[in-house]
């Protein structure tokens, strides 16, 4: 289908200095969960996007010296030679698809413990560096010279590994943020006090690098248009505007990174437009800027508007690496829409590589070799493939086995797919997540070879009567109403009674018969804490209890938490921490503090245990032994996890099935070779 012209203007090659991007598509950088460790890796990710046509693919921040060290969190890194040799890898790799590469150089400040370096943490004052017990150290004029020489040295290195694009990063509450704002930088010297002394520092940076790599690379830089109490608005626009004539791109953000990187619950689509609109005007350079932006129109809305210049995206590229291709060729209805659940932060805080739920190539692109729009077509495609089960798992093997060239029977019990899709799309906020089987059954249906069969539940019997040799059983898994958790290794039997609901029960309609209602979070994710969103927002008494020391633990990794937390607070719900639920008796609920053992008691008329979950494998068992060519448990059925991980195992069988030279694994690690009285390192 030819594109439609309106999205035209998204296509044009736009000059940015000395460097012409070729469209309006902008990958910011973002973090990868790669880093300077895994530089194989990291080329074949960004490569993968350059292919899908976005314009400038960045790298994630890029430490400029060993006194800016993210350990445990990976980070790229521009030190030496060894470094320019990794990252040139990259930048091949994207240049050979005709995208710009662009590095993002930063030093953390105090918000970097130094604990692979260690080397004392730098700030314009001593303060706690982040989440370790030691302080940086205050920095004089001999160490902001030194400052000044390594950002040179690393952007001159930029320049060698042959980026288009150099960054100086003054946002995220790193170094150069440290001297901007009023908060953090307490100097009387002439790096602090009024706003030109305390932005002294950024704009030495960014002549600097202007003088360093200008005549080569465009200079953009990543700055927050306030101060992060929110004030300050006039002051830095002032900035931007002293900034223009040395900046070729500004990339523009604010302080509020639970907006800037909300998730879909909390947060829509374009949201920081009403902070960013004026920067264009102010500057007169080209502007770009997140919005997780998944709509073409409104992309397009932007730039019409004068709002941006570049569309700039991180999740969206994750999500769907071919989204500018899609929009270029008029394949709209296969964009992969980033559905905001932050998944990908998730895993670089976890110290591995990025893996996406609607995307599960991510992070794949090397190891595996996989590609997020090509798959091998099967040697041998003759007889069908069975999968019992339609939610996130069978939909995707569906999928990939059907653009195999595979003929799919896909048999799902209830009236519609979507599995556990469908159920937690229904708690509050998380509509688009119901993107995950909408825009695989939209797929589906453009296939003749895949046929989905609702209603459909399959015994042993009917299984064997379709008489489909090959068989992936992808039945999912329900919550356990028995209390088996972190907390309760074997049931605990006083849960065992009518007032006891379990989530599913919850999502597909059934509602407390009595209050007040008692939820017990042993899992650590967003489902009780949504639970509770959503029975207090129809008039429930709901208390949360958890043997963790805040709501929904494991979401600080998705940038989820404060919020979530908040809106429980603004529910009315009572929230007790670090706390078991031990117990039920005749209209309470047992309570065991998870340090001391201490009991306490409250009043319960309905419990909703959210502890763990029984993968539905009776099927798979009872199909043992039949005769079939091949037998698969996949997704929830095999090991229940995240929706990413039911998605990611979907794919994985589903190209790995006949086909046992796609099994594997490659790994990029340092290997030692001794060579006479030395090692080298390969």
């Amino acid at each position: 289908m030819p594109r439609d012209p309106r999205f035209d203007i998204l296509f044009e090659p736009v000059k940015i200095g000395p460097v012409i991007a070729p469209n309006r598509f902008w990958q910011v950088p973002h973090c990868t969960g790669m880093g300077f460790a895994l530089p194989a890796t990291l080329a074949a990710m960004r490569a993968v996007k350059a292919e899908g046509r976005w314009g400038v693919v960045n790298t994630e921040y890029c430490s400029i010296h060993p006194s800016s060290d993210d350990t445990p969190a990976p980070y790229a890194s521009l030190w030496d030679a060894g470094d320019i040799a990794n990252m040139a890898a990259m930048t091949g790799a994207v240049h050979e698809h005709g995208a710009l590469a662009g590095v993002e150089l930063w030093h953390g400040g105090w918000r970097s413990g130094n604990v692979l370096s260690r080397e004392a943490p730098l700030g314009p004052e001593s303060m706690l560096a982040e989440t370790v017990p030691w302080q940086s150290q205050r920095m004089d004029r001999q160490d902001i010279k030194a400052l000044r020489d390594w950002h040179r040295a690393a952007a001159i290195r930029a320049k060698a590994a042959d980026f288009d694009v150099v960054y100086v990063y003054a946002a995220h509450t790193y170094l150069l943020t440290q001297f901007l704002d009023p908060s953090t930088n307490p100097r009387a010297d002439d790096y602090g006090g009024d706003f030109a002394a305390r932005s002294r520092l950024v704009r030495e940076l960014v002549e600097e690098t202007r003088d360093a790599v200008g005549d080569r690379c465009a200079v953009a830089i990543r700055i927050e248009v306030t101060d992060e109490d929110g004030t300050g608005a006039e002051e830095r626009a002032r900035l931007l505007a002293d900034l223009a004539p040395f900046v070729d791109v500004f990339d523009v953000t604010i302080p509020d990174y639970g907006t800037e990187m909300g998730p879909s619950r909390f947060v829509r689509e374009a949201a920081l437009e009403d902070h960013v609109a004026h920067v264009r005007a102010a500057t007169g350079k080209p502007v770009v800027a997140v919005g997780r932006f998944t709509s073409p129109d409104t992309m397009l809305g932007q730039v019409r508007r004068g709002v941006l210049d570049f569309i700039g995206a991180a999740r969206p590229s994750i999500a769907d690496p071919f989204l500018p291709a899609k929009i270029r060729e008029g394949r709209l209805e296969d964009i992969r829409e980033c559905i905001g659940c932050n998944i990908c932060y998730a895993h670089d805080g976890l110290g591995a590589p990025i893996r996406c739920t609607q995307n599960p190539t991510m992070g794949e692109e090397w190891r595996r070799g996989w590609h997020p729009e090509r798959v091998p077509a099967l040697k041998r495609s003759e007889e069908p493939v069975l999968i019992v089960g339609a939610g996130p798992a069978g939909l995707e093997a569906a999928l990939t086995l059907g653009r195999r060239g595979a003929t799919v029977l896909l048999a799902e019990a209830s009236d519609e797919p979507g599995g556990r899709v469908s159920r937690e799309a229904r708690l509050p906020g998380l509509a688009e997540w119901a993107r995950v089987r909408d825009w695989r059954v939209s797929q589906l249906r453009q296939m003749a070879n895949v046929s989905l069969y609702p209603a459909s539940p399959m015994s042993v019997e009917d299984v064997l009567a379709t008489e489909a040799r090959h068989v992936m059983v992808a039945t999912g898994s329900l919550w356990r109403a028995d209390g088996r958790g972190r907390s309760h290794a074997r049931p605990v039997p006083s849960f065992a009674e009518a007032r006891t609901i379990t989530p599913d029960q919850l999502l597909d309609g059934r509602r407390p018969s009595g209050g007040p209602v008692v939820i017990f979070d042993d899992e650590g994710y967003h489902i009780a804490a949504g639970l509770a969103d959503l029975l207090a927002g129809e008039g429930h008494e709901v208390t949360y209890v958890t043997p963790f020391g805040a709501v929904a633990d494991w979401t600080s990794y998705t940038v989820e938490q404060a919020r979530l937390q908040a809106r429980l607070i603004e529910r009315g719900v009572k929230i007790i921490t670090s706390h078991v639920v031990s117990g039920l008796a005749p209209g309470e609920a047992l309570l065991a503090c998870a340090y001391s053992g201490g009991p306490s008691r409250l009043p319960c008329g309905t419990f909703v245990p959210v502890t763990s979950r029984e993968p539905q494998d009776g099927l798979w068992q009872a199909l043992k032994d039949r005769g079939l060519a091949t037998l698969a448990r996949i997704g929830d059925a095999r090991a229940p996890g995240l929706i990413a991980h039911a998605v990611h195992d979907g794919h994985r069988f589903a190209r790995e099935f006949l086909s046992p030279e796609a099994q594997g694994v490659k790994r990029e690690r340092v290997i030692l070779g001794g060579q006479g009285d030395g090692w080298t390192v390969s």
